[in-house]
């Protein structure tokens, strides 16, 4: 119950100062609050040093792609597309991205 009160909080926190500053919501977003809250509980959780490990570099290979989301929204709504189907496509391509890498990584052998 802790884990999803302090998860929701920090989610709301940052919609909320968001609402007032998108530059100190964007520079809150961009920690990767959820990848170390999942490290953080995982550890609690574990205390197993290399489900940690795998974790984190699991992470960082999936990072590259979602970067896909962040660059086809705003170009798309600048374009004046529709907020909906930006954040559709958008969706769409970051799990196109994530599909290419994962055959990227197969392919040159790393596992995740």
């Amino acid at each position: 119950m802790i884990k999803i009160a302090i998860t929701t909080l920090l989610i709301v926190v940052i919609s909320e100062v968001s609402r007032r500053s998108s530059f100190v919501g964007a520079l809150l977003a961009s920690i990767p609050l959820v990848s170390v809250l999942a490290i953080f509980w995982l550890y609690v959780d574990t205390n197993d040093s290399a489900k940690i490990s795998a974790l984190a570099t699991s992470i960082f290979w999936l990072v590259i792609p979602s970067l896909a989301f962040f660059v086809t929204l705003p170009v798309l709504l600048k374009n004046g597309l529709g907020f909906y189907p930006s954040m559709g496509i958008s969706m769409a391509a970051t799990v196109g991205c994530y599909y290419l890498m994962l055959v990227v990584l197969n392919y040159f052998g790393v596992e995740l």
